[in-house]
């Protein structure tokens, strides 16, 4: 089965502007993603879908691959699927540009999932602090497959899991989660993988134990420092 890793990284990034591009230990955060993804062994291509030629520049001067795409995009997984359209595949996982402290097993984790037949396949942890926005929240049910995303501190008593922002899509699955308009759900939590709940499918949700780290604010930023290379500013 060929699976494709797609990476989008857009530079316009609100609350932490040229994200992509801010440096860890002396290495844009990027290419801290894209060497932990270029480390699974499941996946046949791993590339960066990109707006800026500034990332582009830097992914390619470090031997990675990035495709430019439109800067109209208004997700990762739009921009995921203008590539998706060039470059065929049975299957994608989107991985956030970023996720630096991602592990290659936990995407050879979604990858073997979609190799068994899911559809939407996508990752949690514990979550340290359900009250924050900034920490998304998923709920599952019995079987282990998401119910609800949410910023809020959900369920109201807890446990509180993590999402991580990592989504495994069949090429079918795609591009039908492409054909639907925004939901209500989606415009209200800001968050797009709830347009697949609203229209009436289900992730599958696997639990990988570890510390992640999603960097959205200068705090996050300073947290991945300090896990990745211990400078504490």
């Amino acid at each position: 089965m060929e699976i494709v890793g797609i990476i989008p990284a857009r530079e316009g990034s609100t609350r932490l502007p040229a994200k992509p591009l801010r440096e860890i230990c002396g290495k844009p955060l990027i290419l801290w993603t894209l060497e932990a993804v270029l480390r699974a062994r499941t996946l046949s291509r791993v590339l960066v879908a990109t707006d800026s030629e500034k990332i582009k520049h830097v992914v390619e001067m470090a031997g990675g691959q990035a495709l430019m795409t439109s800067p109209h995009h208004r997700s990762g997984t739009e921009r995921m699927g203008e590539v998706a359209k060039k470059i065929k595949a049975d299957a994608y996982i989107n991985i956030q540009g970023d996720e630096p402290t991602i592990s290659p097993e936990a995407l050879d984790a979604v990858a073997g999932e979609l190799a068994r037949g899911e559809e939407l396949v996508s990752l949690y942890t514990d979550a340290e602090d359900g009250s924050d926005p900034n920490t998304v929240k998923v709920v599952l049910d019995s079987e282990g497959y998401s119910v609800y995303f949410s910023r809020s501190p959900v369920p109201y008593k807890g446990p509180f899991y993590q999402h991580i922002g990592v989504y495994g899509f069949s090429s079918r699955a795609l591009f039908w989660f492409l054909s639907l308009p925004t939901s209500p759900l989606e415009t209200s939590e800001g968050l797009e993988q709830l347009r697949a709940i609203y229209h009436g499918r289900k992730f599958k949700m696997l639990y990988i134990r570890g510390k992640f780290i999603s960097v959205d604010t200068p705090q996050d930023l300073e947290k991945a420092r300090e896990v990745l290379c211990g400078e504490k500013n």
